[in-house]
């Protein structure tokens, strides 16, 4: 990957997603349920139906997926994506490309292991040999199953007029990313705000009549994913790579 390489429009992540086709405890295929503290995620369906599971301010929702549908959800949004076809594949797009790589993800689990971020951390992380469709796939099914619990637990709860659960994992969760601000800070500034400033620039060129920046036109293009993909919450990911940001 060349070091000069351009982000993507506005900075985004840019992931093809197969959702995983296992069967959680709750007899539905899917993903793991989680949310993300600070970024704004979108799923443009390619193929195959399902549905997103989301518990968000106004409670628990189902929005069907069908190939062009495009379906997207602000922070603090519990997702889990329920694999109907057993051959759902999703465009993910994510704001800010290096923050949801670098922690934004929170992922459900009991309140005992939330409550203890040794506990959470070795939890939710995939181990060594297990990170990849090349190795064993057992450890994702199992946080699956286990965010899966807590996520009906929540769900329940919500639906019985209970909202201390969820209140309790929503804190939880930003109290264990706080850590990581300085670093997504920096991401951001670099991502992001970077790209923000770039429009600011160009806009004020044009109202200046000057055209200096359109002589600096360039055309890019990214290869398909590998073949050995990534082990994510939802399923496997075939990640588009730009250049990191630190």
């Amino acid at each position: 990957m060349a070091a000069d390489l351009p982000p993507l429009p506005g900075a985004v992540g840019l992931t093809h997603l197969r959702v995983y086709d296992s069967i959680a405890p709750d007899g539905l295929a899917g993903g793991t349920p989680h949310l993300h503290t600070v970024c704004t995620e979108a799923y443009w369906v390619v193929h195959g139906r399902g549905r997103v599971q989301t518990i968000g301010g106004e409670g628990f929702a189902e929005t069907p997926l069908e190939p062009g549908a495009l379906v997207w959800f602000t922070p603090g949004t519990i997702h889990r994506l329920v694999n109907d076809s057993g051959d759902l594949e999703i465009l993910v797009v994510m704001a800010n490309r290096g923050l949801p790589e670098a922690g934004d993800m929170v992922v459900l689990d009991a309140p005992e292991v939330m409550a203890d971020r040794d506990r959470y951390l070795a939890a939710a992380t995939l181990p060594v040999g297990a990170t990849t469709t090349a190795g064993e796939r057992d450890p994702a099914d199992a946080r699956r199953d286990r965010a899966v619990v807590a996520f009906n637990d929540i769900r329940e709860a919500l639906e019985a007029g209970d909202r201390s659960p969820l209140d309790g994992f929503l804190d939880r969760a930003a109290e264990l990313v706080s850590v990581h601000h300085d670093t997504w800070r920096s991401r951001w500034a670099q991502g992001p705000k970077a790209a923000t400033d770039q429009t600011d620039a160009h806009l004020r060129a044009i109202a200046a009549a000057d055209g200096t920046h359109l002589r600096e036109a360039s055309v890019h293009r990214l290869d398909p994913p590998a073949e050995v993909r990534g082990l994510g919450c939802c399923g496997t990911l075939g990640t588009y790579v730009t250049p990191e940001l630190h």
